[in-house]
């Protein structure tokens, strides 16, 4: 997400400090102490101004929900949100997602959620896509097998692209649609996903089942490249 730089953004970090977790590698498979009594681990990627994330959290507070947002600008605005909802089951991880098997254990979360990520359309840079069989492969290895990740994008292109990647990785997809919305609002909408449903784009949406991928040789080799 690109934002304006915001002059006075290390004073408003600092006033949530609470809600950020500065060293996450130190967390690595224990996130759960952050909430004892969590009956789930969810991770966010790409929370962007939090809209989702706050009210996924409020809505399932038995749940301990992690959101990774690589703007500060962006995650700043989440976590204020969170605070001023007084939320306690919710925290933020400033980081590339690319990066998330040195945050979290094998098998240690639960559900993900993708939402709205780049579509990267240059077919150069297919291998950015958080739905590229690369991403897939880290993704497998740090939920729990028959874990989900649900992904959601208004990008037609993408959305069919991540289909074929699902089905050469042999990731079951369950409630699939290209029309999320079409008989009424599903589920909790991000604030991007409001203003193009309110402009009549329809929004693609599905549920990956996690099991273990084994990349090709080759693939997995350009992968750690």
């Amino acid at each position: 997400m690109r934002m304006r730089r915001m002059k006075n953004l290390e004073p408003r970090m600092e006033r949530c400090a609470e809600y950020r977790i500065a060293a996450p590698e130190l967390k690595k498979g224990s996130w759960r102490t952050l909430k004892a009594d969590a009956k789930a681990l969810w991770v966010e990627v790409g929370c962007g101004k939090g809209k989702f994330t706050a009210e996924t959290a409020e809505a399932n507070p038995d749940v301990l929900l992690i959101a990774v947002e690589r703007c500060r600008e962006a995650m700043v605005v989440a976590m204020e949100k969170a605070r001023s909802m007084g939320l306690k089951n919710v925290f933020f991880i400033d980081m590339d997602v690319a990066n998330i098997e040195e945050i979290f254990a094998p098998g240690e979360i639960d559900r993900l959620f993708i939402n709205f990520p780049d579509p990267w359309p240059r077919k150069k840079n297919a291998k950015r896509r958080l739905t590229h069989r690369g991403f897939l492969d880290k993704y497998c290895r740090v939920v729990a097998e028959g874990g989900e990740f649900h992904f959601k994008t208004d990008n037609a292109p993408l959305f069919e692209f991540s289909l074929e990647e699902f089905a050469a990785c042999g990731l079951q997809v369950n409630a699939l649609t290209r029309n999320l919305h079409k008989n009424g609002i599903v589920g909790i909408m991000t604030g991007y996903e409001e203003k193009f449903h309110a402009l009549g784009t329809p929004i693609n949406r599905c549920e990956v089942v996690c099991r273990p991928i084994t990349l090709p040789k080759e693939e997995k080799q350009a992968e750690e490249a």
